[in-house]
């Protein structure tokens, strides 16, 4: 069985509060993009293994997402998922704020509800997804939604950007987002975007904010540069998703920048 998990960008991001358990507090919109991995599952007499192609992927396997969604299932369900081949192809690039990798661990998650018929609601698919990481869950749903606490308290928002098209470019920079929670002061946002809807998309430039952008902007300049360039070509919003290093940029139809970076880049565009 075949699934494609996709990215999602943030729309808007704010540091609310450093928490007692060392996380922090975000407010946040989740929305999904088409930019996606591909993810196949097929049964095996032998024991189960996780091939991996595409983009490189960092750390040993055992550590990927996919695989801990396996193992996560597989010991509450072990009379009915049995041993499997795991394809992973990465498209979406690691470390670029787009959670590919929380996308792919929360897919596994339904494809094996799918294939193993296990008949799990998707309110708890969203819960083993918690246990995976903070913004799992949003991929579960994979719909537009307000996120509060670490990300992971979500209500859906009407939101509906098909009447524009969505350009993202992710440079090849490495973006610690451990030092860039250590260089922000959490503060109240400044914009309550559970208001989303009612906010014309003219005017999100003035209110929403990403609060990583300063403290990421100023050790990787190329990422402002990028921004800036978006808007130089006529993007009506753009900023950058987490905590970088993918910057993207809301368009009328069909329109999208040119860029001649000084580092390599991906591209994708969604008309």
């Amino acid at each position: 069985m075949l699934c494609f998990p996709n990215c999602k960008i943030n729309i808007g991001l704010f540091i609310t509060n450093k928490r007692e358990d060392g996380y922090h507090d975000l407010e946040t919109v989740f929305f999904s993009i088409p930019w996606k991995d591909v993810l196949e599952i097929i049964p095996t007499k032998s024991e189960s293994k996780m091939v991996l192609s595409g983009k490189e992927v960092l750390g040993d396997t055992q550590n990927n997402l996919v695989w801990k969604a396996y193992e996560l299932l597989q010991k509450d369900f072990s009379e009915k998922i049995t041993s499997l081949q795991i394809f992973l192809h990465k498209v979406i690039p690691m470390g670029a704020g787009l959670g590919g990798g929380s996308s792919d661990g929360a897919f596994m998650l339904l494809l094996l509800n799918d294939f193993f018929q296990l008949q799990l609601s998707k309110e708890c698919l969203a819960k083993y997804a918690l246990k995976l990481g903070s913004d799992c869950p949003f991929f579960i749903y994979n719909t537009p939604q307000f996120a509060i606490g670490r990300g992971e308290k979500m209500e859906a928002v009407n939101i509906d950007l098909s009447a524009y098209s969505i350009q993202l470019v992710c440079a090849d920079v490495h973006v610690s987002t451990s030092n860039a929670f250590q260089l922000i002061t959490p503060k109240p946002a400044s914009f309550n975007l559970s208001e989303i809807e009612q906010l014309p998309i003219e005017k999100w430039r003035e209110h929403i904010k990403n609060d990583f952008e300063e403290p990421v902007f100023k050790q990787h300049p190329v990422l402002k540069e990028i921004k800036e360039m978006l808007y130089k070509a006529g993007a009506i919003y753009a900023s950058m998703s987490g905590s970088g290093a993918t910057v993207f940029a809301i368009f009328p139809k069909g329109k999208k920048a040119q860029f001649d970076l000084s580092v390599p880049f991906d591209s994708h565009f969604v008309e």
